[in-house]
């Protein structure tokens, strides 16, 4: 049996659910939503301030500004006000006017089945479970699966190996069209995986790759002592999340329409959202390769690219009009012996293309191996904590670098001999 509440929505009639099963449906008309325990989420039919079409989607119930998690026919709107999702076959299917599937969560399942039920989490996960079987593990179907803009805490962004998922993020359209926008944001998931927001063939911005604390291009979502981060990589996945140790605390990740990647927390007071950060930032450095190779970005700096010491302006005409893509040259060629390196600190790291990744070694380890290949351009920690451990190595041209304030970290760029400035250590003796 299913405990049935009722509220009062602006003076009409209407009451809540948090479940229900094969035998019963929602519709438009009935002006019944899904509630999540705990009063956070509700799934219901809407529409958009400027636009007649109806969706199914998921809400923060209490906020005075109504924000949409979740979507699931953003792509087939319901043209009218006549519309059911209900369980058909063992599925979630959304009807139209005329009894037409235009959303279903599309399983294929054996021939033993079980009654089924769907149910709205706690933490506005929409989920169809066997009736029989509560264990979290053993969902049907869950729309954390399937994300539309929003990353809320305990979703996940990334590969599941096992199911052959990625979940990323799509923007809206616009602010009132919640089909597909041009902006995405995507986990590739090369030798050390990182994120992209991108529209069409064009990447906007890069995250870096994780280095045990968080992505080497995001500094603003570290020491907050109401969220934790989780990066995961192993056979069943790769895959970011967050979570919150204050419930009372909204906080949510979204690609906006307007193709910014951001960190959103709602401020109870002044009753709106507060964009806690926002990348690309203004700054330009965020900016995807804006320097080209083998030179950074910094914001403290005139002009902002700079190229790495041992490297000059590949075109020093268009350098000098501020045009950057063509990036920097070695002054040096590398050869295969008598080489060194320059320690470049605070940084995000480089694209992670052409690198190679061995974590059961340190530092020394990776110099020497770095320094034994011929092909090697710099090497860094591939993790950051405890004083730095593991190995990347790059083997290519050197991308989409920059240079922090703080944070960031220590990335070491092969140099000729010829291109490595010498210092003096206190004893008079010459290091470099």
């Amino acid at each position: 049996t299913l405990l049935v509440f009722f509220v009062l929505i602006r003076f009409r009639p209407a009451f809540s659910i948090n479940a229900f099963s094969a035998t019963e449906s929602l519709t438009i008309s009935s002006n019944i939503t899904l509630v999540s325990p705990g009063n956070v989420f509700e799934l219901g039919f809407f529409i958009t301030n400027s636009s007649s079409l109806w969706y199914l989607g998921i809400w923060y119930k209490k906020l005075s500004e109504r924000t949409y998690v979740w979507v699931a026919n953003r792509e087939s709107p319901l043209s009218n006000a006549i519309g059911t999702l209900k369980i058909s076959d063992n599925n979630l299917v959304l009807l139209d006017h005329s009894n037409k599937s235009v959303w279903s969560t599309n399983l294929t399942r054996g021939n033993e089945r079980s009654p089924v039920v769907a149910e709205l989490l706690a933490n506005g996960n929409f989920v169809m479970r066997d009736s029989n079987n509560n264990d979290a593990s053993a969902l049907l179907w869950q729309s954390f699966d399937f994300p539309t803009d929003t990353l809320l805490p305990e979703m996940k962004l990334g590969y599941d190996h096992e199911t052959g998922l990625n979940r990323f993020l799509t923007s809206w359209r616009s602010s009132n069209d919640p089909s597909s926008g041009d902006f995405l944001y995507k986990l590739e998931a090369r030798t050390l995986p990182e994120f992209y927001l991108s529209s069409g063939i064009f990447r906007l911005y890069r995250s870096g790759p994780w280095n045990g604390i968080r992505f080497s291009g995001i500094l603003d979502d570290q020491n907050l002592s109401y969220m934790v981060y989780n990066f995961t990589e192993n056979n069943e996945e790769v895959a970011y999340t967050f979570r919150m140790t204050n419930n009372s605390i909204y906080s949510r990740l979204t690609v906006s329409s307007s193709g910014n990647f951001e960190r959103l927390t709602w401020n109870p007071t002044l009753g709106m959202w507060n964009v806690f950060w926002s990348l690309p930032s203004d700054s330009q450095c965020d900016t995807y390769r804006i320097c080209g190779p083998y030179s950074y970005c910094d914001v403290s700096t005139l002009p902002i690219c700079n190229c790495i010491q041992g490297f000059n302006p590949s075109d020093v005409q268009q350098w000098d009009q501020r045009s950057w893509s063509g990036g920097c040259i070695r002054r040096t060629q590398l050869s295969c012996s008598g080489n060194g390196f320059t320690r470049m600190k605070n940084m995000k790291l480089p694209e992670i293309r052409m690198a190679l990744v061995d974590r059961s070694i340190g530092v020394k380890e990776c110099r020497k191996r770095c320094l034994s290949d011929c092909n090697c351009t710099a090497f860094a920690n591939a993790d950051i904590r405890n004083g730095g451990t593991g190995c990347v190595i790059w083997t290519g041209r050197l991308d989409d670098m920059r240079n922090y304030a703080s944070d960031g970290q220590d990335l070491y760029v092969k140099l000729a001999a010829a291109d490595i400035v010498k210092k003096r250590n206190p004893n008079g003796k010459i290091t470099s």
